[in-house]
């Protein structure tokens, strides 16, 4: 017999609604009906969704429930990636719980960007159209809508389907990133340090600096979670690959590694770490004073920097005096359909920074600490940040916040899922993930699990040696992994008491996007060059800003592999 659809309380709800209204005598069709309502909101999602439904089959993430007539409709933004066939899942559970992990060696961890992005592929984003003042803003949506879909078109011929990663395909978003650019005067592109190469597309770099001259600033975000000889290769790299690249390291955290869970509650809770504590805005600073050469006044700026450093508390909270300082501008529509490419930078001696990346990268958390204070919600949801929003630094210096966009690339999609780019909530199949991610980490040292197959007692007492020796014996599939995560954790099903193997699967991935079971890519040739890297005279600097001590990081760099994390 199959199994049964899932059901969800919300869907239940909505049936019930309709029952009673149907014996009351009221089939959804008042205009106050709450069925009725949904329906508007369905209506009018289809009628300003531009996304390509045309050519692909699109799934829709994180579905807002519906809205009333004239309020802003928060599904506007939300992610469109496209769908995976029912086969296509069902293939990878069924591999998952056959195939045989394989541990592999370090030099499978290093990455090309030209491999992610090849050029011969047609890896480009989709670019605004040119347009006129003459233009109304019907002609202009057309226009776009039109433009866009020819690019859906030309990527999705060059490369045949299931090749492509996942990548953003509603339009909203993309629009969101037109705007930002045309009104930046210095991109900030910012990357996780994890795996750069995966969130640093060329073709926007070459568009940035060739069509739009102007400079780009990456910022190597969360550089707390690599070690630091790695953290200067990736540099290097990036540097070498794109010589104009201005790259700058970044961390909201410094010092403080996340160990355990209870140790990040903790964090939080306290406020351990606060936004004036963060490790890069300094470096920031230094990169767009060399790009402006003196045509901005940045001096209220670094007076803001040390002023915030100062104003925050044991506590990690700031003074009001400081807190109220910074002024945030809404966008509207109008303003940003009709607004025209400004060739002029630094117009009326204002810096403006346009913060932009995948999702998941941190660009949030860099604003927050960029303004000194919690401005913007975090959230390691990815496509949390719906619409960009400009905040005022001090009168001379601008930031811009665009949501997080997924662009094209060849890269593995359970790779894409363990960097952050993929909601982990909305896998149908998380277990490949974790397949790819225990055949590059120690998992067995780092989760201390048993093999499902070994009977006794699950939690061995302390020093048992015996038992992890046992471990590596076994062979281990993805789907043994979480069974045994899910029943050293207790994670059970309901009815049947079962290993709740899907919420265990999770729970991985979830540790791994968090930092907390790391895995950490590395550039060409870096295993070769490693020890170039550990003497590098540059160490001291990246060990500083990682408010770590010279014993700490020079411990760390055994365990590059990623993963010696205690849980």
């Amino acid at each position: 017999m199959p199994r049964k659809k899932p059901f969800s309380t919300k869907q239940k709800k909505k049936q019930m609604q309709v029952k009673r209204e149907r014996k009351r005598g009221e089939p959804g069709s008042g205009p106050s009906s709450r069925n009725n309502s949904v329906e508007r909101g369905m209506d009018r999602e289809r009628q300003s969704d531009t996304s390509d439904s045309e050519t692909t089959d699109v799934r829709r993430i994180n579905q807002q429930p519906g809205i009333r007539e004239g309020r802003y409709d928060p599904n506007r933004f939300r992610l469109h990636f496209e769908k995976e066939s029912r086969e296509e899942v069902e293939r990878r559970k069924k591999l998952a719980r056959e195939k045989v992990l394989d541990q592999m060696l370090d030099k499978d961890l290093e990455v090309d960007i030209n491999d992610i992005y090849p050029t011969e592929k047609g890896l480009e984003f989709p670019r605004r159209p040119p347009w006129n003042y003459g233009m109304n803003r019907e002609e202009l949506l057309k226009k776009e809508e039109k433009s866009y879909r020819e690019y859906l078109n030309d990527l999705h011929s060059r490369n045949p389907p299931g090749s492509l990663s996942h990548f953003e395909h509603n339009l909203e978003t993309w629009r969101q990133l037109w705007r930002v650019l045309e009104m930046s005067d210095v991109i900030l592109l910012i990357v996780d340090i994890r795996h750069p190469v995966l969130q640093f597309p060329p073709a926007l770099y070459h568009y940035i600096t060739g069509e739009l001259q102007k400079q780009v600033v990456v910022v190597l975000n969360k550089a707390d979670l690599c070690p630091p000889p790695l953290v200067l290769a990736w540099t290097h790299y990036l540097q070498t690959q794109f010589p104009h690249l201005h790259c700058v390291c970044f961390t909201s955290h410094p010092g403080q590694p996340y160990s355990t869970v209870l140790q990040k509650k903790r964090m939080r809770k306290k406020g351990t770490c606060g936004w004036g504590h963060a490790g890069g805005p300094t470096h920031i600073l230094k990169a767009c004073q060399e790009i402006t050469a003196g045509k901005v006044d940045l001096s209220s700026w670094e007076k803001k920097i040390q002023r915030d450093a100062v104003a925050m508390g044991p506590e990690g909270e700031q003074s009001e005096e400081v807190a109220d300082s910074v002024l945030v501008e809404h966008q509207s529509d109008v303003a940003m359909e009709m607004s025209s490419p400004s060739q002029e930078l630094y117009k009326d001696g204002v810096l403006t920074l346009g913060c932009i990346g995948f999702p998941n990268v941190g660009k949030s958390s860099v604003l927050n600490s960029l303004v000194g204070r919690k401005v913007v919600s975090v959230s390691r949801t990815p496509g949390h940040t719906k619409y960009f929003q400009t905040y005022y630094l001090t009168p001379t210096v601008k930031l811009c916040d665009c949501p997080g966009l997924v662009f094209p690339s060849l890269v593995n999609k359970q790779l894409q899922i363990l960097a952050g780019i993929y909601p982990v909530s909305q896998l149908q199949e998380p277990y490949s993930s974790v397949g790819y991610l225990c055949e590059r980490t120690p998992f067995l040292s780092v989760l201390k699990l048993r093999h499902p197959s070994v009977e006794g007692p699950q939690h061995a007492p302390k020093g048992g040696e015996k038992e992890r020796e046992q471990g590596p014996e076994h062979s281990w599939t993805a789907w043994d992994v979480c069974e045994a995560w899910a029943e050293r954790r207790g994670y059970k099903t309901a009815k049947a008491a079962r290993n709740d193997v899907y919420r265990a699967a999770n729970s991985l991935l979830r540790l791994a996007v968090d930092g907390r079971l790391c895995l950490c890519l590395r550039p060409p040739a870096y295993n070769d060059q490693r020890e170039q890297w550990e003497s590098h005279p540059d160490l001291a600097e990246i060990i500083a800003l990682q408010g770590r001590r010279e014993e700490e990081g020079a411990g760390e760099r055994d365990e590059e592999g990623g993963g010696g994390v205690q849980l």
